[in-house]
């Protein structure tokens, strides 16, 4: 096999160059891509074809529909009945707001499938109400970022159906199930971990338990928690495939946040149609660069490369987990999620292949990675929103995250070294 250095430190080497010095990723990719080209001698037109063929696919219609089901259910008053959800279930434990944070994010984040739309919206009820209840800001602010990862994992999680589409042929049901489990297991590492806190720092308890608070409070939230079963279920059973079940879910969406709920005006839905073509022109402009980038990569053999100087490092399956962990972590401070994961996806399978990994269970490794960095400065999302949301400096809110870190690092390395916290529900429901 013949390796062309010279291209591969010209494509690599601008890349990172233009990131280090603030280049966006989708140009930086692009830009790499269009140098390496031209020194291949291979005509220019072949950018704007993989550019194209990046994103040229019905199933990638199912992340601009699962962008704008979040931003409807985001935006029309959800996240105060999953709060009042979330308090009537665990409200009445030592910390219990706490609590009741941990599991609305893991409620409101299966709907939004958005860390940085949880801490912005749940936190702009949460922490003031917390600090109003005794609770540190720092602490109210840091288990609000550390529980939005959870909608990450949670299904249905639009981060998955990217990852699915970058590596191809792995089942997107499939990746929605074997979220499920890491998402709620990290929910509970949380919630273990801010009990010990608020026992320590003796922060109060909720209202006692009510079942007839809680029958009210599952009444209310049972049609916004609908939009997550039409989209699982649908996947899952195959009655649906995801951009079918995606555009179900937005119509779903529309109707129970504009006619049943009817918090929001109608002509508020030109405002979140607007939110939601932002999100999603970056996303589909990374994708699409993304095809012309990984073209490169795949042409230079740089995935074969990698992986052969991995394995030839070390033949440890716990070391080489432990690097590609610790990779993905260090990328996801410089990096947002869908640059991540449209890059290293593809660069990465092959080797977790060769160790015998599901495609499955490396979803949600990698999706948990860059949700961390996601908290992890310089350039987390989640971290500067909880900052603004909170009014407390990143630089303070960085050194209190610290533990949480810890918890979530403890819980990265369960989902890596035990498969079948992941594997288990997707081998059982879809075998």
């Amino acid at each position: 096999m013949v390796i062309d250095t010279t291209a591969i430190i010209i494509l690599l080497g601008t890349f990172f160059t233009l990131v280090f010095i603030g280049g966006h990723v989708a140009f930086s990719m692009i830009t790499a891509s269009i140098v390496t080209t031209f020194y291949l001698g291979f005509p220019l037109l072949m950018v704007a074809q993989n550019l194209i063929d990046g994103i040229d696919g019905f199933a990638f219609l199912a992340i601009p529909f699962f962008v704008l089901a979040g931003q409807i259910m985001s935006s029309g008053g959800i996240s105060d009945r999953l709060i009042k959800l979330s308090n009537a279930l665990v409200g009445w434990m030592r910390g219990g707001l706490a609590m009741v944070n941990i599991l609305a994010s893991m409620f409101f984040g299966g709907i939004s499938g958005s860390a940085t739309a949880d801490t912005a919206s749940l936190g702009s009820i949460l922490i003031p109400l917390m600090r109003k209840s005794g609770y540190d800001g720092e602490f109210s602010t840091t288990v609000t970022m550390a529980s939005s990862i959870q909608g990450l994992l949670v299904p249905p999680s639009h981060n998955m159906v990217i990852y699915a589409l970058a590596i191809g042929g792995v089942s997107i049901g499939r990746l929605f199930l074997g979220g499920l489990v890491p998402g709620v297991f990290l929910g509970i590492a949380l919630m273990i971990f801010s009990y010990f806190i608020s026992v320590r720092k003796n922060y109060p308890r909720g209202d006692k338990f009510s079942l007839k608070n809680l029958i009210i409070a599952l009444k209310e939230s049972i049609l916004g928690l609908g939009t997550v079963l039409i989209v699982v279920v649908g996947v899952v059973t195959g009655a649906f495939t995801a951009t079918e079940s995606a555009a179900i879910a937005v119509v779903y969406a529309f109707v129970i946040t504009f006619f049943v709920y009817r918090e929001v005006p109608l002509r508020a839905f030109w405002r979140i149609l607007g939110d939601a073509m932002k999100t999603l022109s970056i996303i589909m402009l990374l994708i699409a660069a993304a095809g012309a980038f990984g073209w490169c990569i795949a042409f230079l053999r740089i995935p074969t490369i990698l992986a052969d100087l991995i394995l030839g490092f070390t033949s440890s399956k716990i070391v080489i987990l432990l690097l590609i962990n610790l990779l993905l972590l260090i990328l996801g401070t410089m990096m947002g999620m869908a640059s991540i994961i449209v890059i290293m996806a593809p660069i990465l399978f092959p080797i977790v292949t060769q160790l015998g990994m599901d495609p499955v269970q490396f979803g949600a490794i990698m999706i948990l990675n860059c949700g961390i960095g996601l908290i992890t400065p310089p350039v987390g999302g989640v971290l500067f929103v909880g900052s603004a949301v909170s009014g407390i400096k990143v630089e303070k809110l960085s050194r209190a995250m610290l533990p949480f870190y810890g918890v979530m690092f403890l819980v990265l390395m369960f989902i890596t070294f035990i498969p079948q916290i992941t594997m288990f529900l997707p081998n059982l429901v879809m075998p």
